[in-house]
């Protein structure tokens, strides 16, 4: 008899050899994405990452090391976007429109994309009631939707924390894609009580968080992370479609000396020989096309 592990029913497992061959819009084989994490912190209480320590307390300190990237980071980074010509989209908590409508106003009129992200990173999901985590979500997608106009079209948990129930909950509440499961480098439908809703890549390894934060590696090292990255994607997109997504925080990367190697990490991407094979765009967009392809290309369809 063979031994039973605890599983989910979210996806079934079908290697990348085996799957239907597609492209993306105009021939494209590579997606690129950029997404950043536009977040509100509670002071002095709730969750929060720590310069020095991992699970030190709320202090002045570590909130004004993060408020740094509201007040100054993102706007270094959406510049550097302004000057590459390249689109983006934010992972963003849904009270910043309460605390710092400015930054909102500034994504809206570049055109990018707000992706809900909870209502602050103060606070995840995790052991939550059902009822609880709807109220939330909802809260959430509510607030973007009534300063965008429309509501999200994605969802990025806060932490990338999930329950049992939550991609239930987002396909209910409309949600065409999530990027809580890092487990591909293709999109993928997923189950859900509801019908299907869409996971869209979203990195752990290509994160500044995760390699700054959390790692305590350099900020060359996710620099190089970016290069290696393009430079192994652009050649295996000729073999499979593929999903480049770079997940940046606005404390972390916004940062003027962080920000002179990532400029030159995005522009040996966009001046690569074979850059004629990415299309630069949206978690949205990738979603978009997906949902329109043929039932039976992408994985779950």
């Amino acid at each position: 008899m063979k031994p039973l592990l605890p599983q989910h029913n979210r996806y079934d497992y079908i290697p990348l050899p085996e799957r239907k061959d597609y492209s993306w819009p105009g021939g494209k084989r590579l997606a690129f994405v950029i997404t950043t994490n536009v977040e509100w912190y509670a002071f002095g209480a709730g969750l929060g990452h720590d310069p020095a320590k991992m699970g030190e307390p709320q202090t002045q300190r570590n909130y004004s090391w993060r408020d740094y990237g509201n007040r100054v980071g993102v706007w270094r980074l959406l510049e550097l976007f302004d000057e590459l010509k390249l689109p983006a989209a934010h992972n963003t908590n849904s009270l910043v429109y309460e605390y710092a409508p400015q930054i909102m106003a500034a994504i809206r009129k570049r055109g990018d994309e707000v992706v809900g992200h909870g209502r602050t990173n103060a606070e995840n999901l995790r052991g939550l009631w059902q009822p609880d985590e709807e109220r939330i979500l909802r809260e959430a997608t509510e607030t973007i939707a009534r300063h965008e106009g429309a509501p999200p079209a994605g969802w990025m948990g806060t932490g990338a924390y999930e329950t049992a129930n939550t991609p239930d909950l987002l396909k209910e509440l409309g949600y065409r894609y999530l990027m809580d499961w890092p487990m591909d480098d293709q999109p993928v439908w997923m189950r859900t009580r509801s019908g299907p809703i869409l996971c869209v890549p979203y990195p752990i390894e290509l994160n500044d968080a995760q390699v700054v934060i959390h790692r305590k590696q350099d900020d060359s090292d996710f620099c190089d992370m970016v290069v290696d990255q393009f430079d192994e994607m652009i050649e295996g997109c000729e073999r499979h479609p593929l999903v480049m997504n770079i997940s940046m925080h606005t404390h972390v990367f916004g940062h003027p000396f962080r920000l002179r190697r990532l400029r030159r990490a995005l522009r040996h991407c966009l001046e690569h020989p074979k850059a004629s094979r990415v299309w630069w765009t949206r978690p949205r967009d990738i979603a978009n096309y997906c949902i329109d392809l043929p039932k039976g290309i992408i994985p779950g369809s």
